[in-house]
């Protein structure tokens, strides 16, 4: 049995009635539509067959799935049974977009009628009616308690703290030694792994990288340099694919090596070690981490749901709560270190990040700021005085707030 999507009783009705809702403010749906183009990060492998099959014709058990977010039935009744939460259908909404644009070649341009020929052109998910849509959901859903919450920052003193863990000596085995190595426990990480993290945090922090990015860099990628007459060591990184720039044209990144206090989160001395517990001299430079701690000799790359296991697990190392992080947390807090910390002009950080610099939605405010992250100053604390940082800025060596 098919569904009628044509009649008012079927989703045409349903959006007419919700994308009505007169709490909404225009700003927001044009904001979710520049955030489109930055959805969450969702594993694509085998997405595409899903969709070709999908798309052959929108069966009632089909229809279901795509609804079971919402709390309104089709005939505009509520919803009794538990329904799935915001962020599935935030997924759900990329999976779509990346249908639309990629296997069926529509692209990313917001969904518009051509002045010239009246036919209607771009992606029908980046659209400002599901938009509308969308904010009306995640207001609903808030209302019933379902709050959406995004990946919350790292920090400069929390990567901090994972490198003074990982460079514990029981952790720097050179490579002859690893055959014999064996995890204590179910779960931890061995040299390898930790050595590859590491690099990894540095890479996507300072780099404002996302995962898939990340695990898409090759060796022949990255070159490092040093000046003969300073001994100045310099890495360049020259990404083979950005999300916002598919069709080449990436800038290089490149990369100095840092001071002592900065050593953490240093990418040039990541690399360093990470080339002396590695030995590889091609291919990927995040691969696949065996049970026995081995590299995978094969040009196989690390999956985004391993790096997001052992980044996990490498919390629980030095006790913190894994649960509010994920692999868009790198991003967020590097964007926030260099606002914060760095000073880093906006415009420096949009050029640097990927984002868009025309300033029109501010998609890189929802990067600086947002209630799930910890807090810079105690709000006990606005307006005393007295109070004072507990330590020295590193960057202006002044007492001041970015310390």
């Amino acid at each position: 049995m098919s569904v009628d999507i044509a009649t008012d009783e079927g989703y045409t009705g349903l959006l007419k009635t919700i994308t009505q809702d007169k709490h909404l403010d225009p700003a927001d749906v044009l904001d979710d539509l520049e955030e489109s183009h930055d959805q969450l990060e969702v594993d694509m492998s085998g997405l595409g067959d899903a969709v070709r099959e999908a798309s052959k014709g929108v069966s009632e058990k089909t229809s279901q799935e795509y609804l079971r977010c919402d709390l309104i039935k089709l005939d505009g009744t509520p919803v009794l049974e538990e329904r799935s939460t915001y962020t599935h259908a935030q997924k759900m909404r990329a999976a779509a977009t990346f249908g639309f644009g990629k296997i069926h070649g529509l692209g990313m341009q917001a969904w518009h009628q051509s002045e010239i020929s009246g036919k209607m052109l771009g992606n029908p998910s980046v659209s400002e009616t599901v938009s509308t849509y969308m904010l009306s959901l995640r207001r609903r859903k808030t209302q019933k308690g379902d709050t959406p919450i995004s990946a919350r920052a790292v920090s400069s003193d929390l990567l901090e703290d994972l490198y003074h863990f990982n460079s514990q000596p029981r952790y720097q085995v050179p490579q002859t030694s690893q055959s014999s190595f064996q995890p204590a426990r179910k779960g931890e990480l061995g040299p390898h792994a930790r050595a590859s993290m590491d690099l990894g945090y540095s890479l996507a922090f300072c780099g404002l990288l996302r995962v898939d990015e990340l695990l898409k860099i090759q060796l022949q990628d990255l070159t490092l340099t040093e000046n003969p007459l300073t001994g100045e060591s310099k890495l360049s990184l020259q990404l083979p694919f950005r999300k916002t720039s598919q069709f080449g044209d990436i800038k290089p990144f490149v990369f100095y090596e840092m001071p002592d206090e900065y050593q953490h989160i240093c990418v040039v001395r990541a690399f360093a070690r990470w080339i002396l517990a590695s030995g590889l001299t091609e291919g990927y430079l995040f691969r696949k981490i065996r049970a026995n701690d081995r590299i995978a000799e094969e040009n196989e790359p690390m999956t985004s749901e391993q790096f997001l296991e052992m980044f996990r697990n490498n919390l629980l190392d030095v006790g913190v709560d894994f649960v509010p992080y994920g692999t868009h947390s790198f991003r967020r807090g590097g964007c926030q270190w260099l606002s914060v910390e760095r000073r880093w002009p906006l415009r420096q950080i949009c050029e640097w990040g990927g984002w868009s610099q025309e300033f029109t939605h501010l998609t890189i405010v929802k990067y600086l700021i947002s209630w799930n992250d910890n807090p810079h100053v105690d709000r006990d604390d606005f307006f005393n005085m007295k109070h004072a940082p507990a330590k020295v800025c590193p960057t202006c060596n002044r007492s001041c707030h970015c310390a």
